[in-house]
C-alpha cells in the first residue's frame, strides 16, 4: 500500500508580517487583545485570502510621538515587514504641546515606519486621530470640548499633509469617533477608550485601503 505524504504547508514563511505603531489606540486600553483594531483588520485581511499575521504591536497607552520614538529605538532590530500602521498623537494634544512639534515628530515617526516596511510608502497606512473630547470622560473633565476639536484637527491635517508628502495612505477615523464616540456601546468601561465596536468602525474603514496595498 502507498502512502501518500500530506503536502507541506508553507503558510508560516508566507505570511506577511504587520508592524502596529502607536498609543491606547493601537494596544487596545481596556479591551481584549482580540478587540483592538490591528488584530481585527488582520483577521479581516485573512478572510479576504490576504495571509498577514497577527501584528506585532508597539504601542503603550500615554505614549507621545516622541516616547513612541524612544520605545522603537529600545526595541530594535525590528526587522522588515511587509505592513505597518501608524496612528499617534493624541497625548501630545492632550498634554498641550504644538501642532508644529507634532509634525516634526510625526514626520520623523513615519519616515521610520516607512522603512520597516522595506522602503515602501505603499505599504504603510496612517490612522487620523479620533476626537476624544466626545466622551463622557472628556465632558467631566472641564476641558473645552471645542478647542478639544480644534486642536485634533489641526493635529491630523499635519499628519495628512505629511502622509501626501511621502505617498502614505491616511484614513480617517475622526468622523465616526465624533459621530458615535459617545454611545456606551462604543466606550470601553473608562469612559474614555473606545469599545471592541469602535475599533470595528474603524477596520471598517482602513480594511478598503489596506486590502488595496497589500493586495
Amino acid at each position: 500500500m502507498t502512502t501518500i505524504a500530506a503536502p507541506h504547508t508553507t503558510a508560516l514563511t508566507t505570511e506577511l508580517r504587520y508592524l502596529a505603531l502607536g498609543d491606547s489606540y493601537t494596544i487596545g486600553e481596556g479591551v481584549d487583545d482580540a478587540g483592538r483594531w490591528p488584530m481585527q483588520l488582520a483577521r479581516q485581511l485573512r478572510m479576504e485570502g490576504i495571509l498577514v499575521a497577527d501584528p506585532r504591536i508597539i504601542a503603550t497607552t500615554g505614549w507621545t510621538t516622541d516616547e513612541l520614538e524612544a520605545a522603537i529605538t529600545a526595541a530594535e532590530p525590528l526587522g522588515e515587514h511587509d505592513f505597518v500602521s501608524l496612528l499617534i498623537g493624541v497625548n501630545n494634544q492632550y498634554r498641550g504641546r504644538s501642532v508644529e512639534e507634532y509634525r516634526t515628530q510625526f514626520a520623523a515617526l513615519l519616515w521610520r515606519a516607512v522603512g520597516f516596511a522595506r522602503n515602501r510608502p505603499d505599504r504603510v497606512l496612517v490612522l487620523s486621530i479620533p476626537d476624544w473630547g466626545v466622551t463622557p470622560f472628556a465632558a467631566q473633565s472641564g476641558r473645552d470640548l471645542a478647542q478639544i476639536a480644534r486642536e485634533l484637527d489641526a493635529y491630523n491635517l499635519a499628519a495628512r499633509e505629511v502622509c501626501a508628502q511621502r505617498g502614505v495612505a491616511f484614513v480617517d477615523i475622526t468622523p465616526v469617533s465624533r459621530a458615535r464616540g459617545a454611545e456606551p456601546a462604543m466606550l470601553a468601561a473608562d469612559g474614555l477608550h473606545p469599545s471592541a465596536a469602535m475599533y470595528t468602525e474603524w477596520t471598517r474603514l482602513a480594511f478598503p485601503i489596506a486590502h488595496h496595498l497589500l493586495a
